[in-house]
């Protein structure tokens, strides 16, 4: 048994439809609802970053924490933050800069020999908002590393059988949105010792509208 594509599709199309006009483009939300799963065993604990065929988000906010060649390449990339080993050390006691670094960039990217402190220093509060930076080496192209993780959703379950992720935004094509819940389930299927058969429900709902289902 495998996900329809059309199916998909008309769940799109009626979670749009459910939706009111805003006055900005909404996220499309995937919500998936697991079922036979022992959230005590090993198997329960999902947690997976997948590369989507379409970037789910609008504008994806950037912070990289380099030095050197890697910072100036960051900054002609037009990275929206990049701070040094000085501004991370700054941070230490700065709690409340700390919270504003976390709440407003979506992924962050450490040279792999500041990542030591950045644990020290950020760690704490990005660690639980599944924000931990990518270590990357001095010598990463990192403008192709933005593009890559900026069409990268992470799903995991975290206490209760759910997941929930962005698959676009209800400006984005059905067809396109379709191509990135496809992948999803697909990836998640994979994971699953039954497949579709340890799913109970998926959704698909606009981030302020009402779900609506995908037949399954």
């Amino acid at each position: 048994m495998s996900l329809d594509t059309t199916r998909v599709l008309e769940a799109i199309k009626e979670a749009k439809e459910r939706s009111k006009k805003r006055k900005f483009s909404q996220s499309i939300e995937l919500i998936i609802n697991l079922r036979d799963i022992d959230m005590k065993k090993p198997e329960a604990k999902i947690q997976e970053n997948i590369e989507l065929p379409h970037a789910p988000k609008k504008k994806t906010t950037v912070c990289v924490i380099a030095t050197g060649e890697l910072a100036l390449k960051a900054k002609k990339a037009n990275t929206e933050l990049v701070l040094s080993k000085a501004d991370l050390e700054a941070l230490v006691t700065d709690k409340k800069r700390q919270k504003q670094i976390a709440n407003n960039h979506d992924i962050f990217f450490a040279e792999v020999t500041l990542m030591p402190l950045v644990g020290k220093t950020l760690g704490s509060i990005l660690g639980p908002r599944g924000k931990m930076p990518k270590p990357v080496p001095p010598t990463v192209d990192i403008k192709s590393q933005i593009t890559k993780w900026s069409k990268t959703v992470n799903i995991r379950v975290r206490g209760q059988p759910v997941l929930q992720c962005a698959v676009g935004t209800e400006d984005m094509k059905d067809e396109e949105i379709a191509e990135n819940v496809m992948v999803v389930v697909r990836r998640l299927e994979g994971k699953l010792k039954r497949g579709l058969k340890n799913i109970t429900t998926i959704c698909l709902k606009t981030s302020m509208g009402s779900p609506a289902k995908i037949k399954l």
